[in-house]
């Protein structure tokens, strides 16, 4: 049986019109599910890992943000039961990185219920695990200030916290262990992708594999402001790799030491150092 999990929060309200039509669609094709609405993430947890260990739900349907879907990834990589997302948040970023972003709902749906999932990799920072992209550095201070912020809501009050900081951002020393290799940097930002995008399409990561067992480390080392303003644009279509003071490199673990925080999907992983890895073909899902 499918368990729905919504949250009715999520895309400021999309998330619980998404769960309306995703319920009607398994309704009438007399697929068994539930549908949940917790109002927080520890009852979330409890009540999925409830119907988890009970057997009662054998499969995960994520309708919310990337917040919902980092929450319950957690539980999918540990019950080692299939998980897919819809699009109910403000980033989606996994579910693009699935490559389902373009196609109608019901084409999505139909996938779910006709085929069966695959294995594709996660990410784990010390102990966490990560479907999309860990990241320090810019982003991390902007998710900072935002979430200190009351006000605005939704994506205006990121766009805010990144006009607050920026003017007063400089970049950050780091020491990288990848693999073999060691790094000594002062960097702008460090993203160290299992999946392609986050930030709601940044493709920060473009050319990240969820099958190849490997992260790729995208580093941006210093610019000027101007420059990073001219850069910025170009990461929604990937091309800011090609920026001569962009490095990516692959490693199947990478530790990274500073004195920066680290947020991964979204979610704060918390003060730096933090210990990546591949986990290959640790988490089923629906890849397009």
């Amino acid at each position: 049986m499918w368990l729905v999990v919504v949250n009715s929060k999520a895309g400021q309200g999309a998330a619980a019109s998404l769960a309306t039509q995703i319920v009607g669609f398994l309704a009438s094709r007399e697929i068994p599910y539930r549908m949940i609405s917790p109002n927080s993430a520890a009852e979330t947890r409890s009540l999925v890992t409830d119907s988890l260990r009970s057997g009662e739900s054998s499969r995960l349907l994520s309708v919310g943000g990337d917040g919902l879907f980092h929450l319950l990834l957690q539980l999918a990589v540990e019950f080692k039961v299939p998980l897919a997302v819809a699009p109910g948040g403000t980033g989606n970023d996994f579910f693009r990185t699935l490559g389902w972003f373009d196609c109608e709902l019901i084409d999505y749906l139909e996938h779910l219920i006709t085929s069966e999932p695959t294995f594709v990799d996660v990410g784990v920072a010390d102990g966490e695990y990560f479907g999309a992209v860990l990241s320090s550095g810019f982003d991390s201070v902007v998710n900072e200030r935002a979430n200190r912020m009351r006000w605005p809501k939704g994506p205006t009050k990121y766009n805010l916290a990144i006009a607050l900081e920026f003017p007063k951002f400089s970049a950050i020393e780091f020491k990288i262990f990848a693999d073999e290799k060691i790094l000594e940097v002062e960097a702008m930002l460090i993203a160290i992708g299992n999946g392609q995008s986050y930030g709601g399409g940044m493709r920060v990561c473009p050319n990240a594999d969820l099958h190849d067992g490997l992260l790729d480390v995208m580093i941006l080392h210093p610019v000027s402001k101007l420059e990073f303003l001219k850069v910025f644009p170009t990461v929604y279509q990937g091309t800011h790799i090609e920026h001569p003071q962009v490095e990516v490199i692959r490693a199947k673990k990478v530790r990274i030491e500073s004195a920066a925080i680290a947020y991964a999907d979204g979610e704060r992983i918390g003060q730096l150092p933090v210990q990546v890895e591949s986990l290959p073909q640790s988490l089923l899902t629906w890849p397009a």
